[in-house]
């Protein structure tokens, strides 16, 4: 029976949905600006954002990241630290020293494992650090501990202030985007040496 709850967790309920029960801790309606080159990236994370109740911002770049920034203001931004051109480093740098971006609660995120980098995320200011590859759980316990610490506080938004453009998806696109497709380590099922 155990075997069967751990699949029906990663496939999501009888309805096709992930979660069907929101989180504690967690703020609704949070914009979150989501900053990677990778296509993957930005895909898997915006649906587990979405479905969660974020509005997603997406950039693929560190430029446009930092237009999305100063003109949205969004409540939290997930940034690679890796990517071509500007890279992660020097947009936490520009958003920390603008007036309108430096408040935003940052969580730097790389596949590089070397602990320099976690050195750095600190010491250029950004609020946390996530290793590529993550999964839900872990997106999500970085945004409690954020709001937690009162980081991470949901701005109101007025009227006049429009949701996102087009989306960067079609609804059939996003929708085949698999929820588990980064899964949490603890998920994973690993046989014993010797067993298949």
């Amino acid at each position: 029976m155990a075997g069967f709850d751990l699949i029906k967790r990663l496939f999501g309920n009888e309805h096709g949905e992930r979660r069907a029960v929101p989180r504690s801790g967690e703020p609704k309606e949070a914009w979150v600006l989501v900053v990677d080159d990778s296509a993957t990236i930005r895909a898997v994370l915006g649906k587990m954002l979405a479905q969660n109740g974020h509005v997603v911002l997406k950039a693929a770049d560190g430029e446009s990241a930092l237009e999305i920034a100063r003109t949205e203001r969004p409540d939290l931004i997930f940034l690679d630290i890796v990517m071509p051109g500007m890279s992660g480093f020097a947009v936490l740098r520009a958003l920390r020293h603008d007036l309108l971006t430096r408040d935003i609660p940052i969580v730097m995120i790389s596949g590089n494992l070397q602990a320099t980098e976690q050195f750095y995320v600190q010491r250029f200011g950004a609020d946390d650090f996530m290793k590529k590859p993550f999964g839900r759980s872990e997106v999500f316990a970085r945004i409690e501990h954020l709001t937690r610490r009162g980081r991470l506080v949901v701005r109101q938004r007025t009227a006049e202030e429009s949701l996102p453009g087009a989306p960067e998806h079609t609804a059939a696109e996003h929708a085949a985007i698999p929820d588990i497709a980064m899964p949490d380590p603890q998920d994973l099922i690993v046989p014993p040496t010797g067993q298949a």
